[in-house]
């Protein structure tokens, strides 16, 4: 037998893929640190979270230790397993009705249990990935619950700030008034009033004094001087009792009826994930909309989102906590305060338990009917009309309505149920109620559709469209957003007869907007992914003819086929798209080029880009008519002034465009798989000098760019470039960028500030952009994923 012994060779080889000669040092470890930013908001959302989680465990009936615990676990563990960064979670006013009626039903201990195992179904759908199927949920159902829910808080509370004790139900509240309003406690009331003039007033404090005063929150202020003015006057007042942390009740075995238990699980799992979900949505809106100096935020996972809020709830219900769900004014006041990572929101989670522990003689000062009030208008402001106004102008106010008297009269679970079949019912109503209608004005007949166009409405689309006299104009007015196929095929059947017969038809929409078409015809299998549908179907060498008005207006009448091969197919592609230009996207920017023949042309930007047919550049700048001044050659070349080139359009666009148009901008655009600088690197020297090498050696600047030593090489996206070739097109984005500032126009608008150069970049295969950016010497092209992360060149 004879033993394989490695030789010197192989262990070298070895030794340099483990350790490879040019491999970059170690990265040292990273230090846990914590922004300044991030202390500060943790800090203003503490101070706003500590009064709030004590009102809204007082007003739910649990004891008031549970609204610490889940501030504390909503602030640790949702602010670190969940995927919204700078939401802050912990009991939130939208559970009170729920958590309150679960206590008075199977008591504190189960109630626990049941926050337990709704955090378990949070996982489950989590692991399910269904967390954007909330989103789905109608805006005008979520508001509605929140606003009921807001009056069932706002009712309650109101007897505690009168200084009695509130009934079961919104009813009971109701009927129980009266007396309340005849035994009215006066030093309550007094404390109820001063905190809600404190709510009122403090955000209004006039002046650069208000300015430094509103940096402390409003709840902290109105709860801090109630306590203070009932300290000192020495009112006899019900105040916050905690009791010692040795008697909290935890989570007990969950005691009930089966059915009954599962429904309060899937009620207090809906809630909490519904408003979690819509306060992630929130707080990414809120984020994009800060200054742009601030730190971008990653967008919110919201998978990952329900994930922590289902771990912070069995943590939060284990303990003995409140239910936890995302808090829109603890999640809005974070934003606002400049945080920039999820450590804001832990910290605050870690302060609420510093406060627990060390505060207790401080929080059993604060009178009972101080924290009512506090959340008394928390439950007023759910009632939005903002809101309101918005279901309004989308005609949902009956689904908001009925929702919010489900939920007042007979529960959260019931009212949604009741919300939801509401509004199926009015989609419905919608969806069959389509009106249709026909006026003659000065010779032209015009068809008015309004509605969804579904099969339902075909017999009396058909019906109006055939009493339109043969041979006359009409303008059929689409006021709807989507159109099925049957309806699609019945109006383009009457438009090709209509049209035979020496009558003209235009399709329009009422604001201009595009109604929603079939995409399934037998010979085109691409998308409508711009205006310009069928830009490039995929035909077979022989296509098959297609069947009576399956392309119905595709082509027109007048133009014939040319000769057959590719170039026949090429006329009668061309043929097909114009056609298609004239009956699909001209009713829609008809107006907006009017407009630009009569004011002219006045372009944002110079774009200077490659012919490459694989730019459109309308495409990857989501430009319209008007936006861009265009100037596309071989290779995206800018000739220097004064060079013999043969070719002054380079130049001449550039002077037009700085000079007379007065861009703004210029934006030199190279892309992948660039043919010319394949060209430009394949080039043999000598030769004929044929007009593709003479065009080309404008780009020789960029080959000496890219091989001098003293030269950093452009990245992408902080990769290198994939080879030669790429690494060849992004240089000479940047080489073309120096010759435009050797332009006179050029230099003179951008010493005056007038012009800003740009660089980008774009990958054909991924269709992605990249922008250039300077950092520190080094060229890098930036991945543009989203609006938001678009950045400019230094």
């Amino acid at each position: 037998m004879t033993a394989c012994v490695p030789t010197r060779a192989a262990d070298s080889t070895r030794q340099k893929r483990i350790n490879p000669p040019h491999s970059p040092p170690p990265a040292p470890p990273r230090r846990f640190r914590i922004a300044g930013a991030d202390l500060s908001a943790s800090i203003a959302v503490f101070l706003i979270a500590l009064p709030l989680s004590l009102g809204i465990a007082l007003a739910t009936g649990a004891p008031l230790q549970a609204g610490l615990v889940a501030a504390a676990v909503g602030g640790l563990v949702a602010g670190r397993l969940g995927g919204s960064p700078l939401q802050v979670s912990g009991p939130a006013a939208g559970l009170t009705v729920v958590t309150a009626e679960l206590i008075h039903l199977y008591g504190w201990r189960t109630t626990c249990a049941i926050t337990v195992l709704a955090g378990i179904t949070q996982l489950g759908l989590a692991h399910l990935r269904v967390a954007r199927t909330a989103l789905a949920v109608s805006p005008a159902i979520v508001h509605g619950m929140l606003a009921g829910i807001g009056v069932t808080i706002a009712v309650a509370q109101l007897h505690i700030v009168l200084g009695g004790t509130p009934q079961s139900s919104v009813l009971d509240n109701l009927r129980a008034l009266p007396d309340q309003l005849a035994n009215v406690h006066p030093a309550a009331v007094s404390m109820s009033a001063l905190t809600l003039a404190l709510l009122l007033a403090w955000p209004r404090i006039p002046g650069r004094v208000g300015r430094l005063l509103r940096r402390i929150p409003a709840a902290l202020v109105a709860v801090a001087g109630a306590t203070a003015t009932a300290c000192l006057a020495g009112l006899t007042l019900p105040k916050v009792d905690l009791p010692s942390w040795s008697s909290h009740a935890l989570a007990g075995l969950p005691e009930g009826p089966v059915l009954g238990i599962a429904a309060s699980v899937l009620t207090v799992t809906l809630v909490c994930s519904v408003q979690s979900l819509l306060g992630a949505v929130a707080v990414d809106k809120l984020v994009a909309g800060r200054p742009e100096s601030r730190p971008r935020v990653g967008r919110s996972d919201l998978d990952r989102e329900l994930r922590g809020q289902g771990a912070a709830n069995i943590v939060s219900g284990a303990l003995g906590g409140l239910p936890v769900a995302g808090v829109a004014v603890r999640s809005s006041a974070n934003v606002q305060a400049g945080a920039v990572s999820r450590n804001s929101t832990m910290l605050h989670g870690v302060f609420v338990v510093v406060a627990a522990l060390l505060m207790v003689p401080i929080l059993e000062l604060i009178p009972l009917a101080s924290l009512a009030a506090l959340v008394m208008a928390v439950g007023i402001q759910m009632v939005s009309l903002h809101h309101i106004r918005t279901v309004t102008r989308h005609r949902e106010v009956l689904v908001y309505a009925v929702t919010t008297a489900g939920v007042v009269l007979l529960g959260v679970l019931e009212g949604v149920v009741i919300g939801v079949a509401v509004g199926i019912a009015v989609a419905m109503h919608r969806l069959a109620r389509t009106r249709i209608t026909c006026e003659e004005r000065e010779g032209i007949h015009y068809v008015h559709v309004r509605g969804q166009l579904t099969f339902l409405a075909v017999p009396r689309l058909s019906r109006t469209l055939h009493q339109v006299p043969q041979g006359a104009d009409v303008f059929v007015e689409l006021d709807s957003s989507f159109m099925d196929h049957a309806a699609y095929e019945a109006l383009q059947d009457w438009q090709n007869t209509h049209g035979a017969q020496g009558g003209t038809v235009e399709l329009t929409g009422r604001t201009g907007s595009r109604i929603a078409e079939p995409t399934g015809s037998a010979h085109c299998r691409c998308r409508p992914w711009t205006p310009w549908r069928n830009h490039h179907c995929e035909t077979s060498a022989s296509p098959e003819p297609a069947p009576p008005g399956e392309e119905a207006g595709a082509e027109d009448p007048t133009v014939t086929s040319g000769p057959s091969g590719a170039s026949g197919r090429s006329g009668h592609q061309l043929a097909r798209g114009i056609s298609a230009f004239q009956r699909n996207t001209a009713p829609l920017v008809r107006g907006e080029l009017a407009r630009l023949a009569r004011e002219g042309q006045r372009p944002a930007q110079l774009f200077l880009t490659c012919a490459d047919s694989r730019l459109v550049t309308s495409m990857i700048t989501s430009s319209g008519p008007g936006d861009l001044f265009v100037v596309r050659n071989v290779g995206n070349l800018v000739p220097l002034p004064g060079e013999e080139s043969g070719d002054d359009s380079v130049a001449a666009a550039i002077e037009y465009a700085v000079d007379v148009l007065k861009v703004r901008s210029i934006t030199v655009c190279g892309h992948s798989g660039c043919g010319a600088m394949q060209a430009l690197m394949n080039a043999e020297p000598g030769g004929a000098m044929t007009p593709l090498k003479r065009w080309l050696r404008h780009g020789l600047p960029s080959l000496e760019r890219m091989a001098a030593k003293d030269r950093p090489w452009a990245r992408l996206a902080g990769r290198a470039p994939a080879d030669a070739v790429e690494q060849l097109c992004l240089t000479n984005v940047v080489q073309q960028l120096e010759h435009l500032r050797a332009y006179e126009s050029v230099a003179r608008a951008l010493q005056e500030g007038a012009l800003e150069l740009h660089g980008m970049y774009f990958h054909v295969g991924e269709a992605q952009a990249y922008l250039l950016a300077d950092r520190e010497g080094a060229e890098l092209f930036d991945h543009v994923g989203a609006a938001e992360d678009l950045r400019h060149p230094a």
